[in-house]
């Protein structure tokens, strides 16, 4: 069972290293093809390895976001259905958010929140973002509200997961910590090149920034479940 289980990710890594090798070869036409496999392969993975557990809000919460993420990376082929991709995205920022939160211990205890040093914590994130933001805004025109919005949510989204230190094992910390910070970086990558200046690496960077950060998160809730403390 648990080779069955290796064999969905042997299909999200194979499905990524296709895609890339399509991005260098400027070949969207077969982007079609491998592009939705990338996600669909990781939906599978952890389907599988977390059926005992399927009702719970953690494994509905990344089932949710994995699953808003592969509709936007279908959507995103479309350069004409971005907004609509950008909203399954937000969603599945929603979805991580709720996840990050339920994957901690006690996750229902306030407890005491220096707020001063949280904001230091979390103040790299936010110069990015508002850097990001100040590049793009002028060429944003009807969507600058929905963009705002997205920008908050996937900051909320980051910084949810490094609120995570000390409340779970440091191996799930990290690689969730991680995953989502790359994701941030592709999101922000993806901004650059659509809204302020196209450079040839942009597709590379993007999708291999989001491949291997959707797998640490991914990796990251498995610890968690393993091994919660």
């Amino acid at each position: 069972m648990r080779n069955k289980n290796l064999a969905w990710l042997y299909l999200f890594l194979l499905a990524t290293l296709a895609d890339l090798v399509f991005l260098l070869e400027f070949n969207s036409e077969l982007r079609f093809y491998s592009k939705p496999l990338i996600l669909l392969g990781l939906i599978l993975y952890f389907y599988r390895i977390t059926k005992p557990i399927a009702s719970t809000l953690l494994t509905k919460a990344i089932l949710g976001a994995l699953i808003f993420s592969w509709i936007g990376d279908i959507l995103l082929l479309w350069p004409d259905l971005f907004v609509y991709g950008l909203g399954a995205f937000l969603m599945a920022h929603v979805c991580y958010i709720i996840a990050f939160k339920v994957a901690q211990k006690n996750p229902g205890e306030i407890g005491n929140v220096n707020f001063i040093k949280t904001f230091f914590f979390n103040l790299p994130f936010y110069i990015i973002a508002a850097f990001v933001y100040y590049l793009i805004q002028s060429n944003l025109g009807v969507l600058k509200i929905p963009v705002i919005i997205y920008v908050i949510t996937i900051v909320s989204m980051v910084t949810t997961a490094r609120e995570r230190f000390g409340k779970s094992n440091p191996a799930s910390f990290w690689q969730v910590m991680i995953g989502a910070t790359l994701f941030f970086l592709s999101d922000g990558i993806l901004a650059i090149n659509r809204f302020y200046r196209e450079f040839p690496e942009a597709g590379i960077l993007i999708m291999g920034t989001y491949a291997i950060g959707q797998l640490l998160i991914v990796m990251g809730i498995r610890s968690h479940i393993i091994q919660p403390h």
